[in-house]
């Protein structure tokens, strides 16, 4: 990928990280560390972002975060993630190279607030992917969203489907509306790029 189809998918990339955040607001009841949307279609690339909550009371903040990336969950490209410094552990080289862990540091994240990234990626097949998240505090205590769902700290799922057609129900409707805007993007992506490169890393 050359410089100027990069910066063009990394502004795009920002602004589509609008979209991510209306996300989260839609659902940000939930005390909990989340990736969203929380409904999605196999096989194809798509919009999704982590969010996780400073719990603690202040002076406390968050100041890393460690995600683990499912097997089959494949992430093709990151938005710009301001205040953060990021690190991924990869296997595999060039076009076949793998992202299995993401870190992301220096963040100051106070209390009642989220550390929210944004990615592209796409799952390979229907099913449940769970995420492990690593959250490090300020004081050096750490939270480890691993549990089940019904356990204290909840690692994130998504569910993906093979299609959204056919439920009725009013959360894959706006679910099916959100992964067409997407889309809609996505198209502008492949064609101001050219549809060069197979991802550009922050």
């Amino acid at each position: 990928m050359n410089r100027q189809s990069s910066g063009r998918r990394r502004l795009l990339l920002a602004v589509a990280s609008g979209l991510a955040s209306a996300l989260v607001v839609a659902g940000a009841a939930s005390a909990h560390a989340r990736v969203s949307p929380p409904v999605s279609l196999a096989n194809t690339l798509q919009l999704y972002s982590l969010a996780v909550p400073t719990e603690k009371a202040a002076p406390a903040t968050t100041t890393k975060i460690v995600m683990t990336v499912p097997s089959g969950f494949s992430i093709d490209s990151f938005a710009p993630a301001p205040g953060w410094h990021q690190v991924i552990q990869t296997t595999g080289t060039g076009n076949n190279a793998v992202i299995q862990k993401v870190t992301w540091t220096g963040g100051k994240v106070p209390s009642g607030e989220d550390s929210l990234f944004q990615f592209l990626a796409q799952p390979a097949k229907a099913g449940t992917y769970t995420f492990q998240v690593e959250q490090t505090y300020s004081d050096g205590s750490i939270v480890n969203w691993a549990d089940p769902e019904t356990g204290q700290d909840p690692a994130p799922t998504i569910e993906v489907k093979s299609s959204l057609g056919g439920g009725g129900s009013s959360l894959l409707a706006i679910v099916a509306l959100v992964v067409g805007a997407v889309a809609i993007l996505l198209a502008g992506v492949a064609l101001f790029s050219g549809g060069g490169g197979k991802r550009q890393l922050a």
